[in-house]
């Protein structure tokens, strides 16, 4: 069950990242639709295959741009790759920027009503620092300690998985 939950979480991440992708607009905008569930699944079981094919037999020009590809759909690694968080800032920054990037109650307006209502006050809150703390891991360079220090924050405020979509809620 902890193998179910945590690809959930991984989709809940995804539609967090795709929400946010959105709302910041312009190039950072995700090329097609949200993908649902089962889509997301499908696609990520096909980007596992292709990244065990690289690791165990290597693969020619059009499959690692499958990969590529498919890496950026799911848009894996988004919140916890400091090349990935950095790489988004510095092109949401140049899209003007949105207070989602940095104020909570901007990011608790990403999540829709039913989000808000099954996490109450203080899961919101929890949510909420839990993503802009990833946004910290853009400055390793910068602030070494603080890379730590981001990571401590994140898994403290781990949140659970309330999304919509989810069937059942994970549960």
């Amino acid at each position: 069950m902890d193998g179910v939950r945590e690809l959930l979480g991984e989709y809940q991440e995804y539609v967090l990242a795709y929400r946010l992708r959105v709302a910041v607009g312009g190039r950072v905008t995700p090329r097609g639709p949200r993908l649902g569930v089962g889509e997301y699944a499908a696609q990520r079981m096909e980007r596992q295959a292709l990244a065990r094919s690289l690791t165990q037999r290597g693969m020619d020009a059009g499959q690692m741009r499958r990969l590529d590809d498919l890496s950026d759909e799911l848009m894996f690694g988004f919140w916890l790759n400091p090349s990935e968080v950095a790489a988004f800032l510095r092109a949401a920054i140049r899209e003007g920027g949105h207070p989602a990037l940095g104020d909570p109650a901007a990011f608790a307006a990403l999540l829709t009503p039913g989000e808000r209502a099954r996490l109450g006050t203080a899961g919101v809150q929890r949510v909420c620092a839990h993503f802009l703390a990833c946004f910290t891991l853009a400055a390793p360079m910068l602030d070494p300690d603080g890379l730590s220090d981001a990571f401590r924050v994140i898994e403290a405020t781990r949140p659970p998985l309330f999304l919509d979509d989810l069937p059942e809620h994970g549960e």
